[in-house]
């Protein structure tokens, strides 16, 4: 591969990452609005249960359907090819967003459950745009290609919150058939762009259902060196979920804020995401290395979910920009650390672990978070502010026995 056809693949992967993640981006600040303040129906009422544990099952949903999909999706591309993957698990995804559009219309619960389901298990695709991304090395840094990758993710929930915000006055089935136009649009993009080539030629395919058993991504966990910077992962993305299942309550909660406010604060928060992982990310990780900015980048954005719960209208979307600058820090760390020091046991596998992590916590939070937030919203955030900080605890007491292993790999790079 030449460095212009990396830089294409590069910029088709980016442009892949903003349109499925504006897709799953779209109906956030709607579903806050839609269970807490739009008038009562089987949906959002369902069985007489109270409206927010019904958000909080209805949030936790989407992300255990990622969960099971990032299992094994990214594993599966590693054998069958990225292309092939990607393009089955779109079509699935599109297929779920037209369910769940059907399901508010009429007004099922289940339906709509379920069909979050669906579309979360295709959705775990994102973690093989990550790989395509990391395996562009070297023709394009492995850091900048991934962090450009986020910038372009971040930029879909820029992007899809806006859009999702303003269509709900047209009604809140048509965000979803929005979000399956997208991914329509991400189906065409893949189809035309990525080749048949990206699938692996040096290894056979794997049987899909051994690749289920033995092959997928939590086996890594069997590798003693993950687990430091999994446990990092693991707290820090539970309290980061915290905020985002939940800021949109808040919002409703204590600024009686409706779907377009919730939009543009998200607007405030990916946008500084967008611009520190695009233009920053690369830079301070070539200075300060991975672990000290994932330390910094978590104690920083702990603090800022502190403040964040007692701001006021005045402050808020500024606080918010803050919030996204150490999240794209933190974030933008994380898959270049896995993908430089743990890649050789497949891109693929090693981004759906993240991945996978990310949303098994969505799913605690999201499940236990919806109780609580009938206490107080802000409760659930400041948990997540506490989860954070946890996360930088354990970072530094593990960070020497992470530096052996980094050090050990800068021997065998150097040797070879």
């Amino acid at each position: 591969m030449t460095k212009q056809k990396a830089v294409w693949v590069l910029i088709s992967v980016m442009l892949l990452s903003v349109l499925g993640t504006a897709g799953i981006a779209l109906p956030y600040p709607v579903l806050a609005p839609y269970f807490l303040d739009a008038p009562p129906n089987d949906l959002t009422h369902f069985m007489g249960i109270h409206p927010k544990i019904l958000l909080g099952f209805s949030l936790a949903f989407y992300p255990l359907g990622l969960l099971i999909g990032n299992i094994f999706v990214g594993a599966l591309s590693d054998s069958y090819g990225r292309r092939k993957v990607l393009l089955i698990t779109l079509f699935g995804s599109g297929v779920g967003y037209l369910l769940t559009a059907f399901a508010v219309i009429y007004e099922s619960f289940i339906g709509f459950t379920l069909a979050r389901l669906l579309t979360g298990v295709c959705e775990g695709n994102m973690s093989i745009a990550r790989a395509i991304a990391a395996e562009l090395h070297p023709h394009i840094e492995r850091t900048k290609a991934i962090s450009m990758t986020y910038a372009a993710t971040y930029s879909g929930w820029l992007i899809g919150p806006v859009i999702g915000g303003f269509l709900v006055v047209y009604g809140v089935s048509t965000v979803f058939l929005f979000a399956a136009l997208g991914i329509g649009v991400a189906f065409a993009l893949v189809f035309f762009t990525i080749e048949r080539r990206q699938q692996r030629s040096d290894t056979q395919p794997i049987p899909f259902w051994q690749i289920i058993k033995r092959n997928n991504s939590l086996t890594l966990l069997k590798n003693r060196q993950i687990l430091p910077i999994f446990w990092f992962y693991f707290l820090y993305s539970m309290g980061l979920n915290a905020f985002y299942d939940f800021y949109p309550v808040w919002f409703v909660d204590y600024l009686d804020a409706n779907s377009q406010t919730i939009a543009w604060a998200t607007v405030a928060l990916t946008a500084c995401m967008i611009i520190v992982s695009s233009l920053w990310v690369g830079r301070l990780n070539a200075r300060f290395g991975e672990i000290s900015l994932m330390v910094v980048g978590g104690a920083l954005l702990s603090l800022a979910l502190i403040i964040q719960p007692f701001a006021g209208k005045g402050l808020v979307f500024i606080i918010f920009g803050c919030i996204g600058v150490v999240i794209a820090i933190a974030n933008g760390m994380v898959p270049t650390y896995l993908s430089t020091y743990f890649g050789h046991l497949g891109q693929g596998k090693v981004m759906g672990l993240q991945t996978s992590t990310f949303c098994v916590t969505n799913v605690i939070i999201a499940s236990l978070g919806g109780p609580l937030s009938i206490l107080s919203s802000r409760w659930v955030i400041l948990t997540g502010a506490v989860l954070v900080l946890a996360s930088v605890v354990v970072m530094l007491m593990t960070r020497q026995q992470q530096q052996v292993m980094m050090n050990s790999h800068q021997e065998e790079v150097s040797g070879a």
